[in-house]
């Protein structure tokens, strides 16, 4: 199985456009368009190796109500967990979804099936694990929290694994399955990618029993998580004012942004607040044309449909827009 593709891109379609890179509006990663403001990082923190005594663990239990292992980006998590969980052997993953999950598990027999709850359920005993992204990426499908809780019992019961990956799940947003991970047989993925804009920082979280996080911190090399990334990551998950304003700014442009594909003629599949997917079979055509346009989108294939983030500003919602519209009307007149 090859490395899947993912959003964020940028360069290489430049570079296949022609396109100066500042011409270019980029809406394929699913990333929120205002990052979490920072302030300047003091010179110590730099300076010096990163200490597990700095806070970080007191702010993530006021945060979440739960301990958690900090690790270097969910992707390092999501890498390990097969190693981890040597009693898995058949996996349930969800189809189409994040490809890093199912690229994790290549080895194991994967049991594929579309990410709604009738045909998981109908999958379920069939395996020891079942990995699933909530809301789905990139369908923005979710998953009611009866069934999720049925779920974990299901397979907890005869010693099999729920892995939930929450990166597109707000703060405080119902659905959230980590109050529970205490339990046996459940895993939680959090970061500070998505709702905080901070991809770049490389910072995520495992929730899980005790025995399991501890296993899979003992795989990690010291200092795994880098000083300004703890630093960041203290500053971030400790704001709650600012996470209610940025909950209520990315409620109002999701929506806006649903609106707009909508009057353009778009039929918005599925969305969460950070981006809004259209199932279509024009995907490919649409997607070169908007490239064309120096807009970068992310194209699926199967099935196809195109997923959109969310502009940042005026400017860039006026540059979607007439991108979009000049997109659909050469695509209907090569149909």
């Amino acid at each position: 199985m090859s490395r899947p593709a993912h959003g964020g891109r940028l360069r290489e379609a430049a570079r296949r456009r022609g396109i100066p890179l500042d011409a270019w509006l980029d809406l394929s990663t699913g990333i929120s368009p205002w990052s979490y403001p920072l302030p300047a990082l003091p010179e110590e923190v730099w300076r010096r190796l990163p200490e597990e005594d700095d806070g970080l663990d007191e702010v993530i239990r006021a945060a979440f109500g739960r301990p958690a292992l900090a690790v270097p980006g969910t992707q390092a998590a999501i890498s390990r967990l097969p190693s981890l969980l040597p009693e898995v052997r058949r996996v349930l993953v969800p189809h189409p979804s994040y490809g890093e999950h199912a690229h994790a598990w290549r080895a194991h027999h994967l049991v594929r099936c579309a990410p709604c709850a009738d045909a998981i359920a109908a999958r379920l005993d069939e395996v020891d694990a079942l990995v699933l992204v909530h809301p789905n990426n990139p369908t923005g499908a979710r998953f009611p929290a009866q069934n999720l809780h049925a779920w974990h019992q299901r397979l907890a019961a005869r010693g099999g694994w729920l892995i939930v990956d929450e990166a597109f799940l707000d703060p405080g947003e119902a659905g959230s399955l980590v109050a529970e991970t205490g339990e046996p047989g459940l895993v939680v993925l959090r970061s500070l990618g998505k709702f905080w804009g901070l991809a770049g920082v490389r910072f995520g979280l495992v929730f899980a029993a005790k025995p399991l996080r501890e296993r899979l911190a003992a795989l990690l090399d010291p200092w795994a998580v880098s000083h300004p990334a703890r630093w960041a990551a203290r500053l971030a998950l400790a704001d709650s004012a600012w996470q209610e304003r940025q909950r209520i700014r990315l409620a109002a442009a999701s929506l806006a942004l649903a609106t707009m594909l909508e009057e353009a003629g778009l039929r918005v599949s599925g969305r969460t607040s950070l981006f809004a997917w259209v199932e279509t079979p024009r995907a490919s055509a649409l997607a070169a044309a908007l490239e064309r346009r120096a807009l970068l989108v992310r194209r699926f294939d199967d099935p196809p449909g195109l997923r959109f983030g969310l502009p940042a500003d005026d400017a860039q919602t006026a540059q979607l827009r007439a991108a979009l519209l000049d997109a659909i009307a050469e695509t209907e007149s090569r149909r």
